[in-house]
């Protein structure tokens, strides 16, 4: 399978496995005392591993006794992940927490009685009123939360080797940097001799991300709201000079893209071995932890065009219904938001706390950067992650981001960019 279209296809996997699950399963019991927990989730690189650890340690000390076992399944984004937990769920046999995206993710799992109610753990971590109210309500359906976030990643982001920058005379992004700025700044770089963009190709996300912040770059955040509502005409000249840009931005793609996952695709940003990368600040993560510094390594800017907006991507962990060990489930969902864990989570994943009352002075500058952009700019949730729109659009989404690829042709991605809107207002059964 083109690997560009296997997270496409693993989100229909997933629409066909929950269709199919009974939405009316009695939750189990959540007051039984067990000594196991079941984790499965896609963190698997060296920051998201370690991001993961603080995690279990916090529930460890919380919950003497009880030994929670690490489930991560290997592929950005959850591709893989969302397929093997598509089957569990097929089969009745879901693990006791997993991990979503906020937004139309979650909520497709409340939808279908798959997931809990945590309202349970937001009454007692007061995070009804202290949680970034975007992401509070992407967690709601029916006035009931449904997931507990560690944190939020700015998508909207470009990354950037300093000194292969000074190599090739480019200023630094700062305030104000445009389209038309960076791709002049990527044929400086590229007459440099050096890779101009770093893109994980391997994983197909990275490639819909970059498309994501070209289109926010273009359409503005009243552009993004018009998308969410169903109103954005896909033939549009905002959408074509998107995609325009968006090819053109791919011309300068690193050769070895298509072989890379994004997390080697941001060493490589940290080696010197490329000049800039559009991703999510997951990269940030990955980037100290492949021991280069901020400021004098590297550096960072809102992607150029995106600066007044915060387009998010929420990781979320959601209790089953029927999870075996439910008590220990809530606990863990529970553990999350406490300030200390929070500081610790998001200094090894590059994302910031979603709750207040975190202080974050300890964090180093990016994140502190990100976590003013994060209350003091519109949140917008992503359609790459799934947060935005539904499975279904998300799926015909990744299919015309891929044609798009692969033919330079607008008219066949509005095509199949019709087609997911025609399924979107299907109301599943």
């Amino acid at each position: 399978m083109n690997p560009r279209r296997a997270l496409a296809a693993a989100l229909a996997v997933l629409l066909a496995a929950t269709v199919a699950a009974c939405s009316s399963d009695e939750p189990t019991s959540a007051t039984k005392d067990t000594k196991q927990l079941e984790i499965v989730s896609w963190w698997t690189s060296g920051s998201e591993a370690a991001a993961l650890t603080t995690l279990l340690d916090a529930f460890r000390q919380a919950n003497p006794g009880v030994e929670p076992v690490n489930g991560a399944i290997a592929g950005g984004a959850g591709s893989e992940a969302i397929v093997a937990l598509a089957k569990r769920l097929r089969a009745g046999d879901p693990p006791d927490v997993w991990q979503t995206f906020a937004g139309k993710s979650v909520q497709g799992y409340a939808d279908r009685g798959s997931v809990r109610d945590v309202s349970s753990v937001f009454d007692s971590g007061n995070l009804r009123t202290s949680m970034q109210p975007t992401i509070l309500r992407s967690l709601m359906r029916s006035g009931k939360p449904y997931g507990v976030p560690t944190g939020a990643h700015r998508s909207n982001v470009l990354w950037f080797n300093l000194a292969l920058l000074r190599r090739a005379g480019v200023t630094p992004p700062a305030g104000g940097y445009t389209l038309p700025a960076f791709l002049d700044d990527l044929k400086k770089v590229k007459a440099a001799g050096v890779a101009p963009l770093c893109l994980g190709g391997k994983d197909p996300f990275t490639t819909v991300e970059l498309f994501e912040n070209v289109l926010l770059s273009t359409i503005g955040a009243d552009g993004w709201a018009d998308m969410t509502a169903d109103r954005l005409d896909w033939r549009g000249t905002g959408v074509r000079s998107a995609l325009r840009s968006f090819g053109e931005l791919l011309t300068y793609a690193d050769p070895q893209a298509s072989g890379l996952t994004w997390d080697a695709a941001t060493k490589k940003l940290a080696a010197g071995e490329c000049a800039y990368e559009s991703m999510n600040d997951s990269s940030y993560g990955e980037l100290v932890a492949a021991g280069a510094q901020e400021g004098k390594d590297f550096g960072t800017a809102a992607f150029p065009g995106t600066g007044g907006s915060f387009l998010a991507v929420v990781d979320v962990f959601v209790a089953a219904t029927k999870a075996k060990n439910a008590k220990n489930a809530l606990a863990f969902l529970a553990g999350i938001d406490q300030p200390a864990t929070q500081v610790a989570f998001s200094k090894a994943k590059g994302s910031v706390p979603v709750v207040r009352d975190v202080d974050v002075s300890a964090l180093p500058p990016y994140q502190r950067e990100a976590s003013r952009s994060l209350w003091a700019s519109p949140v917008l949730l992503s359609v790459a992650h799934g947060e935005a729109m539904s499975p279904a659009f998300q799926e015909g989404f990744y299919d015309a981001v891929s044609t798009y690829v692969r033919t330079r042709d607008p008219k066949a991605f509005a095509d199949d960019l019709r087609g997911a809107v025609a399924n979107d207002r299907i109301p599943p059964r």
